[in-house]
Parts: C-alpha cells; sequence; structure tokens
C-alpha cells in the first residue's frame, strides 16, 4: 500500500454516481434477455474506464471502479450468496437509526420514507456459501484494464462486512448470531482472497458497526459491546491470510441526510475499529457532526505502520469545500499521526445504491477537485 512519503496523497470511499446509461443498462440485464447482458456487460467495461479517467483528471491517486458493478455498497452480496430471501413484503423497523427515528420521524421521512416505513426483510434462510459466478472477478478486470490508461498511484476494490452484510434481516436457519455472522464471515472470505488475488487494494466497508451503537447502547453498553466484538473477530478471520498492508477498512455514520444526533461517538468505538487487522482506516471526519473527532487521535495512538484516511470532504453537504479548509484538515491529522500515516479521502460515497445520489454529478466532482488541491496545499506547506 502506497504512503504519503513524500506528498498527501489522495482518494476516496468508493461510490460513485452512474450515468444514466449504465443505469439503463442495469435495468435491462435484470429482464436476463441475453443480448441485454452482453450490451450490459459492454457498458459496464466502457463506464469504468471513463470514471477512472475521470477519477485521475479529478487528481485522485489511488482510485476504484465507483462501484459500479455493483447494485449497492452491502446488499449487492446477497446476490453472490445463498441462503437468502428478501421479502419485500415483510417490513422490518429500522434499527440503525437509533433515538433520531423518534426525534426527527417527520424530517426523515422526507429524505428516506422507506426507513420510517419499514426495510424489507432480508432472511436467512438456509446454508450461507459464497457463489462464485465470476462477478468480483470482473469487476477486478474492468478496473485493472482501465487503470492500465491513466497515471495513478493505486487502485482498491470495496466488499462489504460482515457487521454490514444482511442488516436488514432475521435468522431462520442459524438460531445463533455466532454461528450465523461467521458463516458469512466465510463466505465474504472468498470475494476478499479474489480481490487480494487480481493485485488490487481490497476495502471493506463496514458502516453498520458504528450505526447500531445508539440501538444496542440504550440496551446496555454492554450488548453493543459484545455485539461489535463479535462482528470484529468474524472480519478478521475472513481477512486471514491477506496482508494488512493490501487492506483498507471504512467505518461511517452512515450516509443518509438525517440529523445524526444519534450517532456513534468515536472515541467509544475507535478501540474496535483498531482492531481490525488492516493497514488503514478510512472514518469519516469532515462532516459537522464529527469533525471535532480529530481530537481523538490526542489520545489515541495510530498503531505503527498503519494509515489514517480522514475524510476531508462530505458528501453531506452540497456547498464545495474551500481547498484551503481542506489544507487545514489534512495538516492537522498529519501533525498528530505523522504527514507520511496520512492519505486524504472522502466521508462515505456519493452513491450508496446505484439510483441514489446524495448530491448532483457535478458538485461530487467538484468536490474531489478541491480535495486534490487541498491535498497540494497541504503537502507543499508539509514538506516546504
Amino acid at each position: 500500500m502506497k504512503r504519503s512519503n513524500d506528498r498527501i496523497l489522495t482518494t476516496h470511499v468508493g461510490s460513485i454516481i452512474r450515468t444514466p446509461e449504465l443505469l439503463e443498462a442495469a435495468r435491462l440485464a435484470r429482464t436476463e434477455d441475453p443480448d441485454a447482458t452482453a450490451d450490459y456487460e459492454a457498458v459496464l467495461r466502457a463506464a469504468v474506464a471513463d470514471v477512472v479517467k475521470k477519477q485521475a483528471a479529478a487528481g485522485i491517486d489511488i482510485v476504484n471502479d465507483g462501484e459500479y458493478g455493483k447494485s449497492s455498497w452491502a446488499a449487492y452480496v446477497l446476490e453472490r450468496m445463498t441462503g437468502f430471501e428478501r421479502r419485500p413484503d415483510q417490513l422490518r423497523p429500522v434499527e440503525w437509526m437509533g433515538r433520531d427515528m423518534d426525534r426527527f420521524r417527520e424530517a426523515i421521512r422526507l429524505e428516506m420514507p422507506s426507513a420510517v416505513e419499514g426495510r424489507p426483510t432480508e432472511a436467512c434462510t438456509g446454508p450461507i456459501t459464497y457463489k462464485d459466478d465470476g462477478t468480483v472477478q470482473r469487476d477486478c478486470e474492468n478496473l485493472k484494464a482501465a487503470i492500465d490508461h491513466v497515471e495513478v498511484e493505486e487502485a482498491f476494490v470495496t466488499a462489504v462486512a460482515p457487521a454490514s452484510t444482511a442488516y436488514d434481516g432475521v435468522d431462520e436457519y442459524y438460531k445463533n448470531d455466532h454461528d450465523r455472522i461467521f458463516a458469512i464471515a466465510e463466505a465474504l472470505r472468498h470475494e476478499y482472497r479474489a480481490i487480494h488475488a487480481s493485485g488490487l487494494l481490497l476495502q471493506v466497508d463496514d458502516a453498520v458497526l458504528a450505526n447500531m451503537f445508539d440501538h444496542l447502547n440504550q440496551q446496555s453498553p454492554q450488548k453493543y459491546r459484545e455485539w461489535a466484538q463479535l462482528r470484529v473477530d468474524a472480519l478478521n478471520h475472513a481477512l486471514d491470510g491477506i496482508p494488512e498492508d493490501r487492506i483498507r477498512y471504512h467505518v461511517c455514520f452512515g450516509s443518509w441526510h438525517i440529523p445524526h444526533t444519534a450517532d456513534a461517538p468515536l472515541e467509544d468505538i475507535v478501540d474496535l475499529i483498531l482492531q481490525v487487522k488492516a493497514g488503514a482506516y478510512s472514518i469519516e471526519a469532515a462532516n459537522v457532526r464529527h469533525e471535532h473527532e480529530w481530537r481523538v487521535w490526542e489520545k489515541t495512538k495510530l498503531p505503527d505502520g498503519k494509515i489514517l484516511i480522514p475524510g476531508v470532504v462530505t458528501h453531506h453537504t452540497i456547498t464545495v469545500e474551500h481547498p484551503r479548509l481542506v489544507a487545514d484538515r489534512i495538516i492537522r491529522f498529519a501533525n498528530l499521526v505523522g504527514r507520511e500515516n496520512v492519505i486524504a479521502g472522502t466521508d462515505c460515497g456519493f452513491a450508496q445504491a446505484e439510483g441514489y445520489q446524495r448530491v448532483h454529478p457535478t458538485v461530487m466532482w467538484a468536490k474531489l477537485e478541491t480535495l486534490a488541491e487541498g491535498a497540494r496545499i497541504a503537502s507543499k506547506e508539509l514538506w516546504g
């Protein structure tokens, strides 16, 4: 994994807004028409090549495929596993917004009506195994082909964490939380290893580790710690055998545009995050609810050899950050953990599901450009 040895490198969390052409091709491919499927694969390859070029042109050093081959950041994996049944008519209450759901129900209804009404159940009805249909290999090959034609430092592919898999789910098969979570981890191990074997960096996405904090903590702090520890242990089990310096671990507090007053304090979960056997930790740090948490690193030591990827621009607002502000945020972290240990990133993705967009695409690209400009300013000041 590249480090910021002579300048601040830049990256992002992964999910980029899909083009209308890609969305339409994906819709048609779901009809299972062989011609539509072949057309989709061609459109996908071209879209990945284009989005990689755009990332490089914006000044991003460590790029990805925009998650263009996935239907969403987490639910995509259920299409690659056995044992799950999605039930649109069986709605489950949303637990992962904590007390925000009670306090801001009407505001949340405007942003995410499905969260207020309930989410479709993801039921575990049989043994969980990974269906290796070649999809992850396809995504890796598309990205590798794309980076052959641009000048970038590295590239990564995202995959979901055990804690964030089927988080709207019920268990009707294992009847035991430990066995189900470790079965998920065993299945995910195939995807993690396929990404590593491709030569690309693996980024594991795990929003739900933080999102369940308020709901479970209200029952008892111990209940949350036990819930989270099981899932961190399962993730480390799934990652076993992959060198830590080929793994990035992303934690955020939810991409949804809600008040976020019930978010987990970083100081209460940072020890869990640092248990994950990864070489870099990508953590939300630019939005107004979490920017102050740079102070956590005054008391918490980043382990030797590890990299911090703080979000220095956010998807939470359409306002484009000034490059000077971005530079100030980077310099603050560099002074705390060492300039060579910081890579500048974003808070979260800009399109957690293929049909979402947290900001307009023009705003997204402007934010990535200001991220790169801020990194250049910070680099000049940090290295003289």
